[in-house]
């Protein structure tokens, strides 16, 4: 795998693979912020412009792609606002040119969500709990599911393996993420046997577009098998006060499309500390991408390992709390 994959994706290239498909593109080309895969708006003659993905090499199986591609389908037949792949008159949803597998997507116009109101934030639940409605319905075959070992020990043997913390913080990274992970592997335990379900898995505010009629999904990326509550943690912030007022809206929207499993919310903060964890190794992982240190040049430095360790630790304090008081 090439650690500069996107090093030929020129603009030519760009307008090159949409002009394969039959559009007719304008010359206009706006990169959109987007680091895992690069993401681009192409202007088209006569016709809105198109969102094309190309995606990153060997980061996921055809059949992977497909699945999410399928997800969201299915989605969309259910009436659920999200933004899927443009089929071409084939009805192949992932297509290659120059080297590249890409996709295309209509444009979806809105801005980000608001969610200091109980009503934004209820509204958003019930979104949620409709894609859960039909997340509940079968299995993915390709992608991956949640689990402590993937987003938490093996990000922490990777930066381990890779000297990548400096040499006075890497005995205090050791005792953090140790502890930091017998904490969540507690905190699963206490949540009991699980129900996994086809889940967005990166429900993050970016992901979400507030339209004129409302919030809309934009991507489907990063879909997996997770709890429920994988979807509905980030969503939240703030103190522990603000933060249990807030999941109590999104579960009085949620609810009304979707059961709710309240041993879940043992494992906020542990979902938490694991993204923390995870997303860490992900930039090392990146690094010799060249827009990753463009656009993240703050990290590796000692002071950066030196705060991470610390938010770590911080991290380990809130792990020891009680679940929200949540009443269901």
């Amino acid at each position: 795998m090439s650690l500069t994959p996107y090093a030929a994706l020129s603009p030519d290239t760009i307008l090159d693979s949409v002009a394969s498909l039959g559009y007719t593109p304008d010359g206009r080309l706006v990169a959109l912020n987007s680091y895992e895969n690069r993401v681009y708006q192409v202007g088209l003659e006569d016709a809105l412009p198109v969102i094309a993905k190309f995606y990153r090499e060997g980061r996921w199986l055809d059949a992977a792609i497909l699945e999410e591609h399928s997800f969201a389908d299915e989605l969309v037949s259910h009436d659920i606002p999200v933004v899927p792949p443009i089929a071409n008159e084939h009805g192949a949803t992932l297509h290659l040119h120059a080297g590249f597998r890409f996709s295309v997507y209509p444009r979806q116009s809105g801005r980000a969500p608001e969610l200091e109101s109980e009503e934004n934030l209820g509204w958003i639940g019930r979104l949620v709990g409709r894609l859960h409605m039909v997340g509940d319905t079968r299995v993915f075959q390709h992608r991956p599911r949640l689990s402590i070992e993937r987003f938490g020990y093996e990000p922490v043997r990777f930066v381990l393996d890779n000297d990548l913390v400096p040499e006075h913080v890497r005995h205090r990274y050791e005792e953090v993420t140790a502890r930091v992970l017998e904490q969540s592997e507690q905190d699963f335990a206490a949540a009991g046997s699980l129900r996994f379900i086809r889940a967005h898995g990166d429900c993050h505010l970016g992901n979400i577009l507030w339209a004129d009629d409302g919030p809309h999904f934009v991507d489907l990326d990063d879909c997996m098998m997770a709890p429920a509550i994988q979807d509905l943690w980030m969503l939240l912030a703030g103190d522990r006060e603000s933060m249990t007022t807030q999941l109590q809206w999104v579960l009085e929207g949620y609810t009304q499309f979707h059961d709710f499993d309240a041993r879940e919310l043992h494992l906020v903060e542990a979902l938490r500390a694991l993204r923390m964890i995870h997303y860490v190794a992900w930039l090392a992982r990146r690094w010799d991408d060249p827009a990753f240190p463009a656009a993240f040049p703050w990290f590796g430095s000692s002071r950066y390992w030196e705060e991470h360790v610390e938010q770590l630790a911080e991290q380990s304090e809130r792990l020891a709390e009680p679940p929200l008081p949540i009443s269901l």
